[in-house]
Order: structure tokens, then C-alpha cells, then sequence
């Protein structure tokens, strides 16, 4: 069993690459988006289109707003599917661009205790009320070695370890081990890339599609679920900033295109770290389909 993988950072292309890849192999899609798997969220995912799936795929639109998802729920959803299909393809496609999914993927992350429900609601009302920064003070009271390895400016990573810290009585740090699991498949990592001014040009006309298609008034829907970690997501938190009255309209989809961008360049940091991936231009399509072969 072969589990392809398409990467590449947001806009890059992906989507169309991917259903003619998939139907070369005759797979479904594995979608690898942390957003695509919530209902509702349809324009500012960039979900499949009812004609795109044409291809079946699997994880997309498969959860409420406020149900709670993991890379580590991922990854076991994953492997449970490929043990499934694996009796009748000879090869998959997985595709997408979190990062965070992806690496549970290959090599697995660290077996984290279940969390307390109650304990993930109380911070969560803690982090809509903007108390980050006591937030991050108890994280380095609590677990030190975590709190000065860790982005703590991203308050995902400061709630979730916090929620480990509460639920357990040990600091989170002590459940990593960074042990690469097997998998009983092989990998082959297919990436697609842009030069950055072409990338760039992409996200920007990307984002003003999504605002014709409806992107404000799908934000409008979700509204009253702002703080669902779902929503803290680029493209929906700058629109939820107009609809508080913080912004005006052409201010906050200026800055739905900057944090793209800038999410896009995380993406292809992170990526430039894995040796594995054979990386194409999305316009060499016959050496990927090579590949294939």
C-alpha cells in the first residue's frame, strides 16, 4: 500500500492537481485540513465544490462547529480509514496543507491524555475573556521546560498544555516523547510550490473570490460560535473584527490577505525541513503523473 501525499502551502493549487491525481489512482481524497472537517465553513476553507466531489472524499465536513478535533484524533481516524481501503486500492491520496496533520500522519505525535471537559471549557471562557497573559504566567508555573520551548504566542499551544497540566497533575512536557511511529504503508510526499510573488498574487485574488462567493455573510452565520476554536481561523476572526465595529470592511479583508500570506510563509518554512517531499511546479504535471507510474 502506497499513501501519496500532495502538499504545499495555501493557494498553491492543490485542489485540481488533486482530483486528476486521484483519479489516476482511482482513490478517494484524503482530505489533511484542520478547518475542512467543521460544517458550515465551506467559503473561507475553500471546501471542495459539490462537482469536485465527483472524487469521494473523506474529512471534510464531517464535524459541528464546537465538536473538539485533534492531529492526534487525525491521525488515528486516518489509520483506521487506510487499514479499511486498503483491501481494495493498492494506493491512496492524501492531500492538504496542516501542517500539524501532516506530521501526525507520518510518523504519529505523542499518545496526550484525554482532557477533562471541564477543564477545556473553564480556559476557553478564560481565553475568550483575554486572560492569555495570567494564562501563559500559570504555563510557566506549571510546566517550565514546555513554556520556554514553545510558540506561547500562539495561545492554542498555551491552552492546550494547560488543559494537560489541569487534567493530569503533570506537566505537559512530560508526555512528549518525539518517537516517530511506523506505519504499515509507505509515504511518497509530492509538494507544489510557487515563486512568492506568484504565490502572493494567488491568496490576494483567492480572497477577493471568497468575498464575492459570500465569505461575509457565511462569517455573519457563524457569528454567534466566534469563540470556537474552529473560527479562530484566518478569514473569519478579521471579518468577526468588522462585524464587532473594530474594522471597516476593506481594512479587514486587506488583513484576511496579509495573514494569508503570512500563514502561506509559515507553511513553506516548515516544509523546506523535510528532505522528503519532491517538490513540482503546479504546471509540471506529466513528471507528477510520472511518479505516479
Amino acid at each position: 500500500m502506497t499513501l501519496y501525499v500532495l502538499l504545499g502551502p495555501t493557494a498553491v493549487g492543490k485542489t485540481e492537481l488533486a482530483l486528476q491525481i486521484a483519479e489516476i489512482l482511482g482513490s478517494p481524497i484524503l482530505s489533511c485540513d484542520s478547518r475542512q472537517i467543521y460544517r458550515g465553513m465551506e467559503i473561507g476553507t475553500a471546501a471542495p465544490s459539490a462537482e469536485q466531489q465527483r472524487v469521494k472524499h473523506y474529512f471534510v465536513g464531517t464535524h459541528d462547529i464546537g465538536d473538539y478535533y485533534s492531529a492526534a484524533r487525525y491521525e488515528q481516524d486516518v489509520l483506521l480509514l487506510v487499514e479499511e481501503l486498503k483491501g481494495s486500492h493498492q494506493s491512496l491520496l492524501l492531500t492538504g496543507g496542516s501542517m500539524m496533520y501532516l506530521d501526525a500522519v507520518y510518523g504519529g505525535i505523542d499518545d496526550i491524555p484525554s482532557v477533562d471537559t471541564e477543564v477545556r471549557e473553564t480556559l476557553r471562557r478564560r481565553l475568550a475573556d483575554g486572560d492569555i497573559d495570567r494564562m501563559r504566567s500559570e504555563l510557566h508555573l506549571l510546566d517550565p521546560e514546555y513554556y520556554h520551548t514553545a510558540d506561547t504566542r500562539n495561545p492554542k499551544r498555551v491552552v492546550h498544555a494547560l488543559e494537560v497540566c489541569y487534567s493530569t497533575g503533570r506537566p505537559y512536557s512530560s508526555f512528549l516523547t518525539k518517537k516517530r511511529k511506523q506505519r504499515p504503508f509507505q509515504i511518497v510526499k509530492i509538494g507544489l510550490r510557487r515563486e512568492r510573488r506568484e504565490l502572493f498574487g494567488r491568496i490576494n485574488k483567492r480572497v477577493d473570490a471568497m468575498m464575492e462567493a459570500g465569505l461575509l455573510d457565511e462569517a455573519r452565520r457563524l457569528y454567534p460560535f466566534r469563540h470556537e476554536n474552529a473560527l479562530n481561523t484566518v478569514g473569519y476572526k478579521e471579518l468577526f473584527r468588522y462585524l464587532d465595529g473594530e474594522w471597516e470592511l476593506p481594512f479587514a479583508v486587506e488583513k484576511i490577505k496579509k495573514n494569508t500570506r503570512d500563514y502561506a510563509k509559515k507553511q513553506m518554512t516548515w516544509f523546506a525541513h523535510d528532505n522528503e517531499i519532491k517538490w513540482f511546479h503546479p504546471d509540471e504535471r506529466e513528471e507528477i503523473f510520472q511518479m505516479l507510474k
